[in-house]
């Protein structure tokens, strides 16, 4: 009987350390996500129009049953920002989804003159003076490979990551996700500061070509996929 009762209470303490252990593992996956752009439900509410040379043409279009942004480029360069903030060091992946019609011909990410993209997504993340804000600047490269990165020919203080690269994806959508706060010690050598915007922009003003692209939502979470 008492080996009975020991075996009973064994099966429980099992069952209850299995149930612990399923529930930790629930929690602990769970990812907290701030929606930056909700397209289909808000539209454009929110989002800024902030012109460099131009106006580069955003508009909502339905694709594959959901609203996305299709930006237009002729010779202009103009992006759309959402002012937000939010800690990186908890809000740490950005997830958005792109495509694009095709590269720059022309464009090349080491020269001014070569310094236009189909498609790219910023972070800005201020400075105590406005000369210290900083950028990362995620781009749909024309000849830079897949994965590299390099300072903007512009100014250092922005770096550009090239998270696609080519033609060879032209046409389709991807869905992309990066660690923010990994790429920000990587590429600046300190921990994040709190971030203020997030932006999009197609840009062809210094080659004087065109582009179209376009852009689904965009979203920060807590854990990565």
């Amino acid at each position: 009987m008492r080996f009975y009762t020991f075996n009973c209470k064994l099966r429980l303490t099992l069952m209850f350390c299995l149930i612990t252990t399923v529930v930790l593992s629930a929690t602990n996956s769970y990812s907290e996500e701030i929606p930056v752009s909700r397209f289909n439900t808000e539209g454009l509410a929110g989002w800024e129009s902030r012109s460099f040379k131009g106006i580069t043409e955003y508009r909502l279009v339905r694709e594959d049953g959901r609203t996305v942004v299709k930006s237009s480029s002729n010779a202009s360069a103009s992006g759309l920002i959402r002012r937000i903030r939010f800690d990186p060091v908890k809000y740490r992946y950005l997830r958005w989804s792109w495509k694009i019609a095709h590269t720059i011909k022309g464009g090349d990410e080491k020269f001014k003159a070569g310094d236009d993209y189909a498609a790219r997504v910023y972070v800005v993340f201020p400075g105590k003076y406005f000369w210290q804000m900083k950028a990362i600047n995620y781009i749909w490269a024309n000849k830079l490979a897949k994965g590299e990165s390099v300072p903007s020919a512009f100014t250092a203080d922005v770096k550009l990551v090239a998270i696609e690269s080519g033609n060879n994806m032209s046409g389709q959508w991807l869905t992309e996700e990066r660690n923010l706060y990994a790429d920000y010690r990587r590429l600046f050598g300190t921990d994040p500061p709190e971030a203020e915007a997030i932006a999009i922009m197609t840009d062809t003003d210094n080659t004087g070509s065109n582009a179209e692209a376009w852009y689904g939502d965009i979203f920060l979470a807590t854990e990565g996929k």
